[in-house]
């Protein structure tokens, strides 16, 4: 079980960094605006976020294919021909599972949250700072507020076959701009980028009416300038998604602090009471993401143990020697558990439906299932 699982962590660690970080991560590298050692801390910073996934997923997948390899090769008549039940069988993986639960949960409450952080910082730092390819060529820079730049050619300043795309609402863009030509340079004292255009042409939607079009063709256009300077931490406060599980019990202590002062007026009773019902709401709908987050974080911890109940007697069940067979169902089984916790945590900002109690429903309905499973199997059903 152990060396399986060893195993099966290292397949999903790999594949959930490959899918979730290395795009990011690389298209920094190929632009040039990061250095090989920065890719790889950011890398590094990644694994112990992908491990809040992988050790629950890898726990399931172990115990499919061990049990189903243990079920296929007639060992459980075996076991049961001495005389050793199922539960007390499996009561070490069960023990592995619940050390598997403080693993899990050592990187939830903690490891994670930071890490996320800190690669956000460095990407964060990357983009904006554009150390050593600014306006890099042959790819899309978004790494500005509200426009997109794109250029064919940056010859050391000398620009060629340049597209401006500038979006008001960060969403649709109302202004496109080419030109064949122009140059960039950057104000060093000030940490800001300069851009001209020469020979630009320039097309505007108003009003999103396709019809209404205005053109203006010639002239030179000077854009910027463009601040270069990383944003300042201090200034910058953490989303309830990368704070640890101190610091989300901090922050709701203070935001149920200051509401309780809130709370405190002289009004008269009529007047009173519907002010403090609307100041109750308010502080329950600020307060529900950051709740949901503590109870996410804790109903992820006790996903091994949860996955390992559901994945043993399922082994026995399916009983093939099949690797693909196990995985397949781990996938399946995977996607039912964290679509559910997705769906409690969809609904933070809606505290009338008890979000933070929807996020271990998952937790229950698998163990609840598990239990009968593990029954049903004991008792040879």
């Amino acid at each position: 079980m152990l060396a399986t699982l060893f195993m099966t962590v290292a397949v999903f660690t790999f594949v959930l960094l490959l899918g979730n970080v290395l795009k990011r991560v690389l298209d920094l590298l190929v632009s040039q605006q990061v250095s090989l050692g920065l890719v790889l801390e950011a890398i590094g910073l990644m694994i112990p976020y992908v491990w809040a996934f992988a050790l629950p997923m890898g726990m399931l997948t172990s115990a499919l294919l061990v049990f189903g390899r243990f079920s296929a090769d007639q060992e459980l008549t075996a076991v049961r021909a001495g005389g050793i039940s199922l539960v007390s069988l499996v009561s070490p993986v069960l023990l592995l599972s619940l050390a598997m639960c403080g693993l899990s949960a050592l990187v939830n409450l903690e490891l994670a949250p930071k890490c996320r952080a800190g690669f956000k910082d460095i990407v964060l730092s990357a983009q904006q700072s554009l150390s050593s390819a600014q306006l890099p060529e042959g790819r899309y820079i978004k790494d500005f507020d509200n426009f997109i730049f794109y250029v064919g050619k940056n010859r050391k300043g000398a620009l060629e076959d340049v597209t401006v795309l500038y979006l008001p609402d960060k969403t649709n863009v109302s202004t496109t701009v080419v030109a064949p030509r122009g140059k960039w340079w950057i104000d060093q004292t000030n940490g800001q980028l300069h851009l001209k255009l020469f020979e630009a042409q320039s097309m505007t939607i108003l009003k999103g009416d396709v019809q209404n079009i205005q053109i203006a063709e010639g002239g030179d256009v000077e854009l910027g300038p463009f601040d270069l300077r990383p944003k300042s931490k201090d200034k910058e406060k953490l989303r309830v998604g990368n704070m640890t599980f101190v610091q989300l019990l901090s922050e709701l202590r203070d935001v149920e602090n200051r509401f309780a002062l809130a709370m405190i007026t002289n009004l008269p009773p009529a007047e009173s009471g519907a002010t403090l019902a609307q100041v109750r709401k308010q502080r329950d709908k600020i307060t529900s993401p950051i709740r949901v987050e503590i109870h996410r974080q804790l109903a992820s911890s006790f996903a091994c143990f949860a996955f390992t109940l559901v994945g043993i007697p399922l082994g026995i069940r399916v009983h093939r020697r099949e690797t693909n067979i196990g995985f397949f169902v781990a996938l399946i089984l995977v996607m039912i558990y964290y679509t559910l916790l997705l769906i409690g945590a969809g609904l933070d900002t809606r505290p009338e439906f008890f979000p933070h109690i929807i996020v271990w429903v998952p937790n229950f309905l698998f163990q609840a299932v598990g239990v009968v499973l593990l029954w049903r199997a004991n008792r040879g059903i």
